[in-house]
């Protein structure tokens, strides 16, 4: 990786951290009488992005992951340890669809993204 993909690398982390907790603070909304769990259609569309654009600065699995990992463990400490005791991940099920709408979708990101780049590195080697 190059000195600028590493910056990219960095923000991209950086990205996944702001998206968890702007997600977090948006998942109890309502509108009018109705819960509205527009942040788990959110999560589904931006966090299998971040986890593509990772995969194309480094064939290393754990570059490609990073964005997932950190999404995943931004999600739990700020959903279980927020501020001021606020718990947000608890006994709704928007929070169970905001994590399988976060998480899932990024996952098969993330095995499209090794695939591609062990098929990248099988017509490299030949």
């Amino acid at each position: 990786m190059t000195a600028a993909d590493r910056v990219l690398f960095g923000f991209l982390l950086l990205d996944a951290l702001v998206l968890a907790v702007t997600e977090l603070l948006f998942l109890p909304l309502w509108i009018g009488p109705v819960k509205f769990p527009i942040m788990a259609a959110v999560a589904a569309v931006t966090t299998p992005l971040l986890v593509s654009a990772a995969g194309r600065l480094s064939h290393h699995r754990s570059v490609a992951a990073a964005p997932l990992v950190v999404w995943f463990l931004a999600v739990f400490v700020f959903g279980l340890f927020g501020p001021g005791g606020d718990v947000v991940l608890v006994g709704d099920w928007r929070a169970l669809l905001f994590i399988a709408a976060g998480a899932l979708p990024s996952a098969m990101m993330l095995g499209i993204v090794l695939a591609r780049n062990a098929v990248e590195a099988g017509r490299a080697a030949h």
